[in-house]
């Protein structure tokens, strides 16, 4: 008899969480072991139950799923990471695959696609969703910067250039030329809009 893959879900929708152990729990050979519903108890999760595989949803308090990929590709690098999202940026894909996840697929994908990616993880394969994966090479490389793509995120709350600089210890100038260039990257008229094409497009 063959071994029973060991899944921990990450997800923070409770309905869909269980949506997800319920349809999985009907596969032969996977057990959902565990589940949280934030991206900071991925990692201690993962460790206390001994899984071979991570599912995480991308948008999750705590982490995101894409920090919690690379926190586990870190620690603990054994564990296959299967990344889920609602949304279909070309830009979270990149990260994914940077973060080390093995697999990216969007939600709405049949639970039989999501069983069998599963699987094919566990023997080395990577699996992304064709879709996503055609719109990333489209879309082509984020042209922002780490520096930048910070800055950009600390603006989203609509601080202003003296809250961002005291916040993250820069000078109001080395701020506003940041800021800049993001924006004259992004082809905008002002930070709102820099922030969210960034978000659309799945930089950030």
């Amino acid at each position: 008899m063959s071994r029973t893959i060991k899944v921990l879900l990450a997800e923070d929708q409770s309905m869909v969480r269980e949506a997800l152990a319920a349809l999985l729990g009907l596969e032969e050979d996977i057990e959902v072991v565990a589940q949280v519903a934030r991206g900071d108890e991925v990692l201690g999760a993962a460790r206390e139950h001994a899984v071979d595989v991570a599912l995480l949803d991308i948008e999750m308090p705590g982490a995101t799923g894409i920090e919690a990929a690379a926190r586990l590709h870190a620690d603990l690098p054994h564990i296959k990471l299967v990344i889920l999202t609602t949304f279909g940026r070309p830009g979270y894909l990149r990260s994914a695959m940077e973060s080390g996840a093995d697999a990216f697929l969007v939600k709405d994908a049949p639970a039989a696609q999501l069983a069998e990616a599963i699987r094919k993880v566990l023997t080395g394969e990577r699996v992304i969703d064709p879709t996503l994966a055609a719109a990333a090479l489209a879309e082509g490389a984020n042209p922002l910067t780490d520096r930048e793509r910070e800055v950009l995120r600390a603006a989203a709350d609509g601080s202003t250039n003296a809250e961002l600089a005291a916040s993250l210890h820069l000078s109001q100038g080395t701020v506003r030329n940041y800021l800049s260039t993001a924006i004259q990257k992004l082809a905008v008229r002002n930070r709102a809009e820099a922030v969210r094409v960034a978000r659309e497009k799945g930089w950030l």
